[in-house]
C-alpha cells in the first residue's frame, strides 16, 4: 500500500516555524492579559482570549507536526495523532467558557462603566498587534505556506489582527472622547470572533472524536467516482470513512469482475483514492459476488461498521 510522507527536513521547518510563532503569540497573549487587568480594559481581555484561540492553534498544529513523526506502537497502533484532537476539544470548550464570562461582564459594564486607561490600553494593542504581525510573517516565511496545519495556523493569527485593531480603536476612543462604553461594546464584537473560532474547533473536534466522514469528502460521489473511474467496480458498499489525526482512514468492500491480476487492480484502487481522495491508508475488502445484506448499500462514519458477517 502505497503511503505518501513529507520530506523530514520539511516537517522540522514546520514544526519550528509553528514553535517560533506560538512563542511570540503566547508571550503577547500573557501581556495583554496583565495589560487589561491594569488599564481596566475588558476590550484587551477579550482580545487575549482571542489571541488564546490563536496560541492554542498554533500549539495544536506544532503538535500534530511533532506526533506525525512518531512511529506507531503496538498498543497506539494510529500513533498519537487524536491526542491533539482531545486537546482541541478541551481547547473548545474552555474559549466558550472564557467567551461568556467576558460578555456577561461586557453587560455589566456598558450599564456601570469602569474607569479605563486608554494610554496603557493602546501600548498594549499596538503591541499585540506588532506580535501578531510577527508571527504571521513566521509562518509565511520559507515554504511553511505549503503545509495544511501552517497555513490553518495564519489564518487563525490573520483572524486576530481585527482583534488587536479593535482594542486600537477602543483606546483611541477612549483618549480623544473619555468615551468607555466603547471597551465593552468591541470587547462584544471581539468576543464574537472567538466564539465562532471555538464553535468550528468544537465540531470539527466532536466530529473526529466521534469519528466521523470529514466534512470534505462526499462518500456517495467517491462510491460513484471509483465505479466509473475503474471498470472492473461493479458496486461499492460498507464504506466508512474517519480521521486520525487531520489523515483520512478507510475501509469498504468492492465487487469486483474476477481480475487477471488480483493484486494489479487493488492497487488501482489504491491509487484512486490517494490520487483522487488523498487517503492514504484504505483496508479493501474485494469481493466476486453481490453483496445481499441489508446494510449492503448504506455507508456509516464509524470503524466499528466494517465487522460484518457474509
Amino acid at each position: 500500500m502505497a503511503h505518501s510522507h513529507s520530506h523530514s527536513s520539511d516537517s522540522h521547518a514546520n514544526s519550528k516555524r509553528l514553535l517560533a510563532a506560538f512563542i511570540v503569540t503566547a508571550t503577547f497573549m500573557v501581556l495583554e492579559v496583565v495589560g487589561g487587568l491594569i488599564s481596566g480594559s475588558l476590550a484587551l481581555l477579550a482580545d487575549a482570549g482571542h489571541m488564546l484561540t490563536d496560541a492554542a492553534a498554533l500549539l495544536f498544529a506544532f503538535l500534530a507536526v511533532y506526533f506525525a513523526r512518531r512511529p506507531p506502537t503496538a498498543r497506539q497502533t494510529f500513533g498519537w495523532l487524536r491526542l491533539t484532537t482531545l486537546a482541541a476539544f478541551v481547547n473548545a470548550i474552555a474559549l466558550v467558557v472564557i467567551t461568556v464570562v467576558i460578555v456577561w461582564e461586557a453587560f455589566i459594564r456598558f450599564f456601570n462603566p469602569q474607569p479605563v486607561g486608554g494610554k496603557t490600553m493602546m501600548v498594549i494593542a499596538v503591541a499585540g498587534l506588532i506580535a501578531n504581525l510577527l508571527a504571521f510573517w513566521i509562518l509565511h516565511s520559507g515554504s511553511g505556506e505549503k503545509n495544511m496545519n501552517v497555513r490553518a495556523a495564519a489564518l487563525h493569527v490573520l483572524g486576530d489582527l481585527l482583534g488587536s485593531v479593535g482594542a486600537i480603536i477602543a483606546a483611541i476612543v477612549i483618549l480623544w472622547t473619555g468615551w468607555t462604553p466603547v471597551d465593552p461594546i468591541l470587547s462584544v464584537l471581539v468576543s464574537a470572533l472567538v466564539l465562532r473560532s471555538a464553535w468550528r474547533l468544537l465540531k470539527e473536534s466532536v466530529n473526529e472524536l466521534l469519528e466521523g466522514a470529514p466534512s470534505s469528502l462526499d462518500v456517495a460521489a467517491l462510491k460513484r467516482n471509483l465505479s466509473r473511474s475503474i471498470p472492473e467496480v461493479r458496486d461499492v458498499h460498507h464504506v466508512h470513512v474517519w480521521l486520525v489525526g487531520e489523515k483520512p482512514v478507510m475501509t469498504l468492500h468492492v465487487q469486483v469482475i474476477p481480475p487477471h491480476d488480483h493484486d494489479a487492480l487493488l492497487g488501482r484502487i489504491q491509487h484512486f483514492l490517494e490520487h483522487e481522495y488523498q487517503v492514504g491508508h484504505a483496508t479493501i475488502q474485494m469481493e466476486y459476488q453481490p453483496c445481499s445484506g441489508l446494510d449492503c448499500h448504506l455507508y456509516q462514519s464509524t470503524p466499528q461498521g466494517h465487522h460484518h458477517h457474509h
